[in-house]
Parts: structure tokens; sequence; C-alpha cells
């Protein structure tokens, strides 16, 4: 990795950036493509996955067996089963935990207003492909759909490994159907023949499938959240094992070539000790190739003091932080942008990726300082509730009534007026 000495604040902005492709450069290619998808439905889905996947959905079908799903199981390993399977009940725990009971309050006599969650109804997940079966993604989304009572679930992938469609049986999941990519989110966001219009859209993926979903959500299409290629930073200090360090940041860079990872330390030995493991550890990966095509776009920051660091890492808004540092958990009180952190050197990235229980959908390219990572709130529309007592409108209605006049509108006053009126005959 390139070491930077700490730049100044007008160097942040390129420094920081994320190796993307302009985006009017991607959205000409993926307007095509869901223009077609809208037009040509299925037909569509059928030529596009021909053209870039190479898969004939004519000889496979776009939609996922129940034989499938069920057969998958029986693909696995015993072990294998039994991680996913405690990954799922953690996921579930964590998630389950986020549920919040309808709290009535009295915001003055006869006057109460409340919240309900109701499960949004009609929900599609994309999960990507490409270089490895993302197996874990469909828990992450699967399980707050489940818990959130989703009435249906869509999930689009042209991942065909086993474990995707045994995760998708243990969510609940039915509707499964083998498309990948730009033309995935346009055939959830529009609807085809085969596969159902939904109301919001999840997942992460490569820049095209975001900049799918985010051409769908200017047509008013909901979507979870930006999410690109994967991202981490690292803050270490002395403290920080070497090696730890140098797993963690690989462990980002093997997801792809346009991935990330950031290194800020205020100790150059640290940084030093960490390229070295690094290249060990990289001749050792089946993926090394990919991720030393990551490790080019990424960077060493050396800062001087702990403030530095916390002002690099807060403009930088990492979809994951680790926080290999003394004092983890009081640095990361300072932290106020970024999609997921892991304090200190026993918390390794991977495990939020699959099984400690939080979600790794998170917002990528800087989005994290507007955005939340995936959760339960993300399946449920929050609807309020108020009820009026008459005694209630007696001593609210001259409140709403004075407002209302004071903004013009006579029609609102009137709705309250009329009701006073009657209630006083």
């Amino acid at each position: 990795m390139q070491i930077i000495p700490f730049p100044a604040r007008s160097e942040w902005p390129a420094l920081l950036a994320r190796p993307v492709q302009p985006n009017e450069q991607i959205e000409g290619i993926v307007a095509p493509i869901l223009r077609q998808v809208r037009e040509q439905g299925d037909a569509a889905l059928i030529e596009l996955t021909q053209r870039f996947d190479k898969v004939d959905l004519n000889t496979t079908g776009l939609a996922v067996s129940a034989a499938e799903l069920d057969a998958a199981e029986d693909q696995l390993s015993a072990e294998l089963k039994a991680a996913i399977r405690q990954a799922y009940a953690n996921i579930r725990t964590f998630h389950e935990a986020q549920k919040q009971p309808v709290q009535k309050i009295e915001t003055m006599p006869g006057v109460t207003c409340w919240r309900k969650s109701v499960g949004i109804d009609k929900v599609g997940l994309y999960i990507p492909g490409g270089t490895a079966p993302l197996f874990s993604t469909v828990l992450m989304l699967g399980v707050p759909a489940q818990l959130a009572g989703c009435r249906e679930v869509v999930l689009c992938t042209p991942a065909t490994h086993p474990a995707v469609f045994f995760a998708a049986k243990l969510v609940g999941i039915t509707k499964v159907f083998r498309v990948g990519g730009a033309q995935a989110i346009a055939a959830m966001a529009y609807g085809t023949e085969t596969i159902p219009q939904v109301y919001k859209i999840f997942g992460p993926g490569n820049q095209y499938v975001t900049a799918a979903k985010m051409l769908v959500a200017k047509e008013g299409m909901a979507i979870d959240m930006p999410a690109g290629p994967s991202e981490v930073a690292v803050y270490a200090d002395d403290t920080a094992v070497p090696a730890f360090v140098a797993a963690d940041l690989l462990s980002q860079a093997e997801h792809g070539p346009d991935s990330q990872v950031l290194l800020v330390s205020t100790s150059k030995k640290l940084v030093s000790a960490v390229n070295l493991v690094m290249d060990t550890q990289m001749s050792r990966l089946p993926r090394r190739e990919m991720a030393a095509k990551a490790i080019q776009n990424s960077k060493a920051i050396l800062v001087d003091t702990q403030a530095d660091a916390i002002d690099l890492l807060n403009e930088y808004a990492a979809e994951h932080l680790i926080l290999s540092v003394q004092d983890a958990e009081t640095v990361a009180d300072s932290i106020t942008n970024a999609g997921s952190i892991f304090l200190g050197n026993y918390t390794p990235e991977s495990a939020g990726d699959y099984a400690s229980g939080t979600n790794h959908t998170l917002p990528t390219n800087g989005f994290a300082r507007a955005y939340s990572g995936v959760s339960l709130d993300s399946f449920v529309k929050k609807i309020t509730v108020q009820h009026i007592t008459p005694d209630g409108l007696r001593v609210l209605g001259p409140v709403v009534e004075a407002m209302a006049e004071a903004e013009s509108l006579d029609a609102h006053k009137r709705a309250v007026s009329i009701r006073l009126a009657q209630l006083g005959e």
C-alpha cells in the first residue's frame, strides 16, 4: 500500500475519492437496459442474461422451482448448514430486538397519538452472484423481511450455489429468479410476465446495479440505500496486531478490483509491518489477483494525532470501520460517519459480514454520512394514528382554529369549528 503523510485538508477530497467510473458513463449504459426490460419484460431478461452472463434462461427457466429450493439442503455439508443456521439465529436475535411496541402518548388531555409499524407489502431482494455466491446477504435481507411480516418477498440472483437457495428457504422466501445485474433491478421495479413488481428494492451490487437502483429511485421506486463496491477503513495504532490488520484489509480487497481499503495510523512502524505481512498473506489467497488490483487503489495515511485520524475517518465515512486502537470504544464515540464499527483486535469485519448479528448491507461511497445500514426499520412503514375525544377537541380546537386562520386556510378552520359548534349544542 502506498504510504501518504497526513495531507492538508484541501487535498482530502481527491485523496479519499473512491475508484469508480463517472456516474454519467455508468448511467448511459444502464438506462437502455432498464428501458428494454420495461418494454419487453421476460424477453428482455432472457436476451440480456444470455448477453451478459452467457446463461440460457430458455433452458433453465426464469424461476427457481420449489424442488430446487428443497434439494439445496442435501447438497451442503453438515458443517456449512450448521454455520448458516447459527448465523440466521444471531441475525434474527439482533433484528428482533429492534421491534418497537406501540406506545400511546397523550399530548394533552383527550388527545392521544401513536405510531404502528407495518411491513412493506412487496419487497425485492437483490443478491449478487459475480465471483462469489453471497448467501450471507440472503440472511441479512431475508431475516428482517421475515420479521417485518412483508407479504411478498421476491429474490433475484444470478448465483446458483445451493447455499443461496438453502438460505432463501430458511428465511421463508419462495419466489427466487435467476436474473442478475441492472436487468434484475429493472424486473423488480417494473414487473414482468414472471417477476412481480415490488414496492422497495434491497441489496448490494456493483456500480451498474447501484446505478440501476438510483435510476429507478428517480422514477419513484423506494430503495434501501446506495450500496456499491465494498470498502473498509482501519484505524490502527501500536497496540494493533499487523497480521490482523492486513487480514482485515485483504478481506475487503478480495471482493473485487473496484473495492477500496484505507489504513489510517499514527505509527509508521505499524504501517510498514502491515505492508510486509500483507504481501505474504496475499500470495496465499486464491483471489490474490483481484485483491492486488484493489490494493493498488488503496492507501495508508500517516496522521500526527488521534484527533486528525478521527476527522479524516469522519470525512471518509467508511462502509466498515475497524478501530484497532487503545480505548477503541471511547474513540468510537467520536465517530459520526460510518456504516458499521468494529472494536479492538478481536472483532474482525468478517464477523459482521456473516454471523455476529448486525446487518452487512451498508452504505458505501461516502453515503454513510447520511444513510444507515439495513435494519428491521428498513422493511416497515411507520404509520401515525391519533384519536381525539370531545373534551380533547374542546381544548385543542381553538389552537387549530387560530393557526388555520393565520395561514388563511378557512376550510381547515371550519373542519374544527363545525365540530365545536355541534358540541356546544
